[in-house]
């Protein structure tokens, strides 16, 4: 009878096993919260954090402590990069805008690329309070590699296509910087980044000559064409809105 208990217990156990999935790991639920704005601010000292589920403000305002809001789909500007943010907890409103201009932190002289002006109040307030300082995208972590080509504009790339080695690029996603070889010069640049947009600007290439059949002068001009990228499978895909552009594996 004792045995017949025990594996009783035992079969149950293993099929609770099978049936309840084990929750995701810690670097999925972080990867998940990572914020893709900082921004902050003095006099009074604040600061604020925008994420893909959660808006997070924190300040020596009496009563605006910290606030965390559900994140929002900001409202876009059509003729400058201005975005717009309206979220709101159960007391509070808050507005964030994200203008693209050169700001200056009024106490450590640091540059930043965007200014942000913050509009807080209770819903019981009848003014809001205006806060302004600066802030930055943070660009993707996953994009610092090293990446070689594989597709260009649909077609999968051979040797033959560039001679004797296919386009290599190096991205820092810490500097905003990369280098590499566009498959007959090597090149540099810098990258534009901001939520779900990706540019190649500033690039600069060395001037050998190159074979007739050379795909480079496709290469590059596919590579400053794309606004928006994918990272999946080990690979990196750059588009635009016509469409895909490039592919690239990751080798390091």
């Amino acid at each position: 009878m004792k045995k017949i208990i025990f594996l009783t217990a035992w079969l149950f156990a293993v099929t609770a096993c099978k049936t309840v999935q084990a929750p995701p790991p810690p670097e999925t639920i972080q990867e998940e919260r990572m914020p893709y704005f900082k921004g902050n601010g003095n006099e009074p000292f604040w600061n604020i954090s925008i994420s893909e589920d959660a808006i997070r403000f924190e300040s020596l305002l009496s009563g605006f402590e910290s606030v965390t809001a559900p994140s929002v789909a900001p409202v876009k500007a059509m003729d400058a990069n201005v975005k717009m943010y309206r979220a709101h907890t159960e007391n509070i409103d808050i507005q964030i805008q994200i203008e693209q201009a050169e700001c200056v932190n009024s106490m450590s002289g640091a540059a930043s690329p965007y200014a942000v002006t913050i509009e807080i109040k209770r819903k019981t307030d009848k003014d809001a309070t205006i806060l302004k300082g600066c802030g930055a995208y943070l660009t993707d972590y996953r994009l610092y590699d090293i990446w070689a080509l594989e597709q260009l504009n649909g077609q999968k790339v051979t040797l033959a296509d560039f001679g004797k080695e296919l386009p290599i690029i190096e991205i820092n996603s810490q500097t905003n910087t990369f280098i590499g070889f566009a498959g007959c010069n090597q090149m540099n640049g810098r990258l534009f980044y901001e939520k779900n947009t990706l540019r190649f600007t500033n690039v600069t290439t060395t001037r050998m000559a190159c074979g007739p059949k050379n795909k480079e002068g496709e290469f590059l001009k596919a590579l400053q064409s794309a606004t928006g990228y994918e990272i999946k499978n080990n690979r990196l895909w750059l588009s635009n809105p016509s469409g895909l552009l490039l592919v690239f594996k990751k080798i390091d």
